[in-house]
């Protein structure tokens, strides 16, 4: 396999008609790059930063056989690869000048292609987060049910909900470059923020899902603030807004977790998460990374850019 069997674009519409097929056609591990090019569709290009994004196909004998996204500043996510498949896209993306963050894919294809990039390019590479994929089965409602019940965030709850959002990236240690009131403003747009609220109706936990792409959605925030935290508001916020993305006519009803974290593992699997895969993010930098490049070794993540984690805090 050579580098050049890679075909790289900056062309959203010329990427979604020669890889949409194949990215549809496996909904659950394919369910971050079907979010994020549904959000460039929906918000613009530029949603995720000024720089353009990248976008990669495989494609041979006429057929697909994987793809790859990146939305600066955030990492390269691929879809599965070989350890041949992830070193020719290594080498393509090296020696056209590319600088990355970071990767995210599953387990096997990040680990190849973080020792791909450093064989390319002699940049650092360390294994920064595991996380899980989980697939909703049967729900379970967590017992007892708090006090309460939930309700979906209108225009009205902007400002509670951007500030969510930043308390969230900060409580899981990812930062999101991301506007938060542009966050707020799309998720109150397709209706995919809900708060559980007291019954003097005010809200103390939120659960939010990316709209539904190819009949898949993701849960990708869950938050309580600190001081609320303990009484069974994030549980009953996630049971329900997954009980609602299902009702909607969602296949897949999907979120990631971090493996670090056993509390939310947990009582995701009680809920009635099953494991799909598992899934790492590799940080790269702190050494040249191809010609003419300057090591970048921040990573970043975010609620809606990437996976993120989904916290029951």
């Amino acid at each position: 396999m050579r580098p050049d069997d890679w075909h790289l674009t900056q062309d959203l519409d010329a990427f979604l008609r020669r890889a949409g097929d194949f990215l549809a056609s496996r909904p659950a591990p394919h369910t971050v790059p079907l979010t994020v090019l549904d959000n460039l569709r929906r918000r613009g290009v530029n949603v995720y930063g000024e720089e353009a994004p990248v976008f990669g196909v495989l494609e041979r004998g006429g057929a697909v056989e994987a793809v790859s996204l990146r939305t600066p500043p955030y990492w390269i996510n691929p879809t599965s690869l070989t350890e041949e498949q992830a070193d020719a896209l290594a080498a393509r993306l090296a020696s056209a000048g590319h600088r990355l963050p970071g990767v995210f894919a599953d387990r096997a294809t990040a680990d190849a292609f973080a020792d791909a990039w450093k064989r390319h390019t002699g940049a650092g590479a360390d294994l920064w987060r595991e996380q899980r994929l989980y697939r909703l089965g049967e729900l379970t409602v967590p017992e007892p049910v708090p006090e309460g019940a939930p309700r979906i965030a209108t225009a009205t709850d902007r400002a509670r909900l951007a500030s969510w959002y930043e308390e969230f990236g900060e409580s899981i240690g990812e930062r999101n470059l991301q506007d938060p009131g542009a966050l707020a403003d799309a998720r109150i747009a397709h209706g995919g923020a809900l708060f559980w609220e007291t019954p003097d109706g005010t809200p103390v936990s939120l659960a939010v899902v990316t709209p539904q792409v190819a009949g898949q959605v993701r849960v990708t925030t869950v938050y309580t603030p600190a001081d609320l935290r303990g009484r069974g508001y994030a549980g009953a916020a996630a049971a329900e807004v997954s009980r609602a993305a299902r009702a909607a006519g969602a296949r897949e009803v999907l979120l990631f977790t971090d493996l670090a974290n056993p509390t939310s593992n947990g009582l995701y699997q009680r809920i009635g998460y099953r494991p799909v895969a598992d899934f790492a993010v590799y940080r790269f930098g702190d050494r040249p990374q191809g010609p003419g490049s300057r090591a970048f070794s921040s990573a970043v993540s975010g609620t809606d850019g990437g996976p993120g984690s989904v916290s029951l805090a």
